[in-house]
């Protein structure tokens, strides 16, 4: 639930829209194999954890100084980076709620927020905090793709690998960014704080994963049918963070506005638990400060 719930972004259900919306169920395929992609790296990941009891950044230490050397420079850009982007995503969905506060405010809100909640150390109430998140994203991802009715024997023509003139990045997109990056590398730090230690771990270490891709490849998937069916052909374009508020008003006017709200609850779930699972890696131990 954990990876599930880190491994989902609001830039990935993003990238899932815009190929629905622009492309319909030609990628449908990506997903799958974004996900299965990332279930085979992170088994890797979780069985050299289970074998030697390092995490892969302790794994990539012992290569020498200039193996997390590389890392910790990418580390600290993509932080920046994906710092800014996530507490301004949170912050647009609770902006776009309860417009009283500026975004300013929302963003400086979350990010305290997450800081305290790492800052605990309590790796139980980051889970049980996670799990009840994941809840609420699957009622509202997957639940608003329920809604619309999707033609499944349609969709499932997407499964037939295509690429239609000028997609090739829409489709590295949505392989590369389903699971996330950081997440993989955080993996070893949950199995440390869950206590599986040992080649007997090794099956359940696969079921979870399997779970967790199972319901990652499946959030993004509703996504990508919302798009396919409120706004393939329709000319309409959403990109960027502010393409999910837009959408939320497109909701509203489909579905009603429990729905829209809903929807907006969703998004606001899947920005927030990226900003804190990957904040983590263990809510002991920073991965980048363990590493070096």
């Amino acid at each position: 639930m954990v990876m599930a719930a880190t491994g989902v972004g609001v830039g990935d259900l993003v990238a899932a829209l815009v190929a629905g919306t622009l492309y319909g169920n030609v990628f449908v395929w990506a997903i799958v194999m974004g996900a299965l992609l990332k279930y085979i790296l992170n088994e890797g990941i979780g069985r050299w954890y289970l074998a030697t009891g390092q995490t892969i950044l302790q794994g990539w230490h012992s290569l020498g100084k200039w193996a997390t050397g590389y890392f910790g420079i990418y580390l600290v850009i993509l932080g920046f980076a994906f710092g800014a982007a996530v507490t301004s995503a949170t912050a647009l969905a609770t902006t776009t709620m309860f417009p009283a506060l500026p975004l300013w405010s929302w963003a400086v809100i979350h990010s305290l927020a997450g800081f305290l909640l790492v800052w605990s150390g309590h790796y139980r109430l980051f889970e049980q905090v996670m799990i009840v998140l994941v809840g609420v994203m699957f009622v509202t991802e997957v639940g608003s793709a329920a809604i619309l009715f999707p033609n499944l024997a349609e969709l499932s023509l997407g499964l037939v690998p295509r690429l239609p003139d000028g997609s090739l990045f829409y489709a590295l997109g949505l392989i590369g960014g389903i699971g996330a990056t950081v997440t993989l590398a955080a993996y070893g730090y949950w199995l440390r704080e869950k206590g599986w230690k040992g080649s007997s771990w090794i099956p359940m270490m696969r079921l979870d994963l399997t779970v967790a891709y199972t319901m990652t490849g499946l959030f993004t998937l509703s996504l990508l049918v919302v798009g396919m069916e409120l706004l393939f052909g329709t000319g309409i374009i959403l990109e960027g963070d502010k393409g999910m508020v837009e959408l939320t008003r497109i909701v509203g006017k489909e579905l009603g506005e429990a729905v829209r709200w809903l929807f907006l609850i969703g998004f606001w779930s899947a920005s927030f638990t990226s900003l804190w699972g990957r904040g983590t890696g263990s809510p002991t131990s920073s991965p980048t400060l363990s590493a070096f």
